[in-house]
């Protein structure tokens, strides 16, 4: 529909000035109306200046966490939705946010609700966020659904921070060891070439590798960030190219520790989005569906995507997950309890905390393998290049 901007007038003194969704000028008028204001002016936008204003930008997570904790407390404390976005709209901190705020408020005062308003920008606000705002909305306890959104969120961004902060430590050890071995190659090895060569003996071959390498590297500088851009961008390939994806994915889950880790990461947000929709009060085979939405391996995805199809067919959800072969036994069994106990809802939370926990002992282990792993790495690239410049000087030593 189009969007209207308007200036009227508030009890008949004050200008006020807005914008509205209508499907016509007089409908923009009876809207504005209702709202207790007396339109004056009403210009309907049709320039793509205007069509760009009303394309959102997409938020980070943490610019998420900041839009629905503020909202939250406003809501909370018993301010209506459209006057707490106008306040977001001229007080948040990020232009992001007050941008979006704007854009919600137009929509909002224009007859939508706040479900229906997000549900226009899925690739903003995903699915999950959607599907939950708008179980909560229905239920009359919006507030309590942003909180329990704002949760987790929260521990989604906490489970992120440690999985990266975990791989952190090994990126940047590769990543030092290739520029040191790229020093060495262009500036320490020439400068031991002159030398090498008066030498009656013919050089090691690592030697020789190494200094080919070097004369080419330094000769072919250019060829080093082709290199490294070809790199990525083969890297980007495989990791969105589904038959290689596929193959990564099977893979890790067969590698001892790094499987936990995948295993435990995937079934920590896909347990979290489970339990709070659960209690949101959406139905069981829809709370699935938006659960699987947070599964980044591709294995577990397809297995669980085959348990919510056991589900609709009337399997009970303990029996369907244990079909996939794949979930932890302990998890298993607390769902099944639930089921059978009728509190499912406690079980799925206290599932959650297993799995947190679980979480932080692997991510523990796993922080404590990769440093011997990395020395026994720094280690052989520096053993290569000490054998490298020592073997030459050995042989004219030994002769």
């Amino acid at each position: 529909m189009p969007i209207y901007s308007y200036k009227a007038l508030k009890k008949g003194k004050e200008t006020i000035k807005g914008e509205v969704t209508a499907s016509n000028i007089k409908d923009a008028r009876e809207i504005i109306r209702k709202m207790g204001l007396v339109p004056t002016q009403i210009t309907e936008y049709n320039d793509n200046k205007f069509k760009k204003r009303d394309q959102m930008q997409n938020l980070s997570l943490s610019e998420k966490i900041d839009f629905i904790s503020t909202l939250q407390i406003l809501l909370t404390s018993g301010i209506p939705a459209v006057e707490s976005l106008m306040f977001m709209e001229q007080e948040a901190a990020k232009k992001k946010i007050r941008d979006m705020s704007k854009i919600l408020k137009t929509q909002i005062m224009a007859g939508s609700t706040f479900a229906d308003t997000l549900a226009r920008y899925p690739s903003v606000f995903g699915y999950i966020f959607i599907g939950l705002v708008k179980a909560g909305e229905e239920a009359g306890e919006l507030e309590r659904t942003l909180g329990r959104i704002k949760d987790l969120l929260t521990k989604q961004a906490n489970v992120k921070s440690k999985v990266i902060g975990t791989l952190m430590y090994p990126a940047f050890v590769v990543v030092l060891a290739f520029f040191i071995s790229i020093v060495m190659l262009v500036f320490v090895f020439p400068a031991f070439k002159e030398m090498f060569e008066q030498q009656d003996k013919a050089l090691p071959l690592i030697t020789s590798l190494m200094i080919g390498a070097g004369d080419y590297l330094k000769q072919y500088w250019f060829t080093i960030p082709i290199f490294l851009i070809a790199f990525i961008a083969f890297c980007y390939m495989i990791l969105h190219w589904k038959p290689a994806k596929e193959f990564l994915d099977k893979t890790v889950l067969k590698i001892p520790l790094l499987n936990n880790l995948i295993m435990y990461s995937n079934y920590s947000n896909f347990m979290s989005v489970l339990s709070v929709s659960y209690e949101a009060g959406i139905p069981v085979v829809d709370c699935l569906h938006l659960a699987v939405i947070t599964l980044t391996n591709s294995v577990m995805r397809n297995k669980m995507s085959g348990a919510i199809v056991k589900v609709q067919q009337g399997m009970q959800l303990s029996q369907a997950f244990k079909s996939t072969k794949i979930m932890p036994r302990m998890l298993l069994f607390m769902i099944s309890t639930g089921e059978q106990s009728g509190r499912l809802g406690d079980m799925l939370d206290k599932a959650v905390n297993f799995l947190d926990k679980t979480l932080d002992g692997i991510i523990d282990t796993v922080t404590k393998m990769v440093e011997p792993v990395m020395l026994i790495v720094i280690g052989g690239i520096v053993l290569v290049m000490a054998l490298a410049l020592y073997l030459p000087l050995f042989q004219s030593y030994m002769t």
